[in-house]
């Protein structure tokens, strides 16, 4: 079988090959005797229906079938002739003026890029480096015991911190608006949750007061009808909380599953806990950075199918996310540009990666694998039923691979490039959440 190649354009090629009609015929010839043994006809014993009649039926079928596979088969032998690392699918389209006896049909395609990976040597990575002390245990503990405080009426003036309880009715333009009004609404002061004017009016209220306060809806507020606008609410005030926190006794740490109540067995747990969530935060942010330099370092040429595949591939899984938060998407379209921008950085990074695991051996390594999985495991009850799931869920299986060889990567680029550790600052690093 003779083919040859032709160059479209930098990862565009066009791969021209024949087929002996002959061969295809030999092959439609075998298939139909092959399916004359088992066909079913009213009037035939099964195995007896003759072999003109099968053709008649089922001839057009199987020419057509045999032609996908023979062409197929002509493509992959030429791929492999050729030594071309094809991108995507091809697009087979007929050849036109082809000798009778022949069957010459064109394959375009795109092809991976080949590129040398670029020097890091130059490259400087600032690496959030944190160690956590008795000082981040204290403010991890403050934390749960905010999350478990219990509130106490409070006879002064609301204050940050503590849960008032108001009834409230707002206008704009002397008329009330959809979400203006509320009654025995409760929040605690402070937290956010409320506009800045808002909670500057209600703080300094006591129980039993009433005022007027004037709020300026942002530009950008979610609710379109009164955004940018400036609403009077008329606030009444009905109850001020202040809030008790728990002692960090015996009673606390059996409530935070330590059985026995010993306080400094809890630290020890909570140190293990945010050491453990440090570490995590810390790696994905030097991962992010390590990824980063690769694409300001590396310039790569991406074949638009692969780029093509990746937008399609996030669009399923952002319907299949929106329909698991009970969205109903039948009918609606999402755009595949809307994601452009995120493929093209995929597709990048993935090629990128592909080529430093290629040149420089960082396939992830079973022992690296179990290590990752047995890590994510102890944040579970049960770790080694859940060792035991990951290892019999082969998607979750290859997800822990991929991040191995992740890691790999970020460790070889850091050994190239120039390293500055930077001190992380402990609740920026944590997100106020310890």
């Amino acid at each position: 079988m003779q083919s040859t190649v032709e160059n479209l354009g930098q990862l565009e090629r066009r791969l021209t090959m024949a087929v002996p009609l002959a061969q295809i015929d030999k092959k439609v010839d075998e298939r139909l005797k092959r399916l004359a043994r088992t066909v079913k006809m009213p009037g035939f014993r099964p195995g007896k229906v003759p072999l003109k009649l099968v053709a008649q039926q089922y001839g057009p079928q199987v020419r057509s079938e045999v032609i996908g596979d023979e062409v197929q088969k002509a493509f992959s032998e030429a791929v492999r002739g050729q030594n071309l690392r094809v991108a995507g699918y091809p697009r087979f389209e007929p050849k036109p003026d082809a000798p009778a006896d022949e069957l010459h049909f064109h394959a375009t395609f795109e092809v991976y890029p080949e590129f040398e990976p670029a020097d890091l040597s130059g490259v400087t990575i600032e690496r959030p480096v944190l160690t956590v002390t008795d000082a981040e245990v204290d403010k991890t503990i403050e934390v749960l015991r905010k999350q478990r405080a219990h509130f106490h009426a409070a006879d002064r003036a609301a204050q940050d911190g503590d849960r008032v309880t108001i009834d409230f009715v707002g206008t704009i333009d002397g008329a009330e608006f959809e979400g203006g009004k509320g009654e025995d609404f409760a929040f605690v002061l402070g937290e956010g949750r409320m506009l800045a004017d808002f909670e500057n009016g209600v703080r300094g209220m006591s129980a039993g007061e009433t005022k007027n306060v004037t709020v300026k809806f942002p530009d950008d507020y979610a609710g379109k009808e009164v955004a940018g606008k400036e609403a009077s609410f008329a606030i009444t005030c009905k109850r001020v909380e202040a809030p008790h926190l728990p002692e960090v006794d015996s009673e606390f740490a059996r409530q935070l599953g330590i059985a026995d109540g010993d306080v400094e067995r809890l630290r020890a747990e909570i140190k293990a806990n945010v050491e453990r969530e440090v570490k995590k935060r810390l790696g994905g942010e030097v991962k992010q950075k390590v990824m980063q330099a690769l694409l300001d370092a590396n310039k790569v040429e991406l074949p638009k199918a692969l780029v093509e595949m990746e937008q399609e591939r996030l669009v399923q899984n952002a319907r299949r996310d929106l329909e698991a938060r009970g969205i109903k998407m039948e009918g609606i379209p999402l755009d595949p540009k809307l994601f452009e921008e995120q493929a093209t950085r995929r597709v990048t990074l993935g090629l990128i990666i592909g080529e430093l695991v290629k040149r420089h051996d960082l396939a992830a390594k079973p022992e690296q694998v179990r290590a990752l999985i047995e890590e994510f495991s102890l944040a579970y009850e049960q770790p080694d039923e859940v060792v035991k799931w990951v290892y019999s869920q082969p998607e979750r299986l290859a997800e822990f691979e991929a991040l191995a060889v992740e890691d790999n990567v970020v460790d070889w680029v850091l050994k190239q490039a120039k390293v500055v550790d930077q001190p992380a600052d402990f609740e920026k690093l944590m997100g106020n959440a310890a």
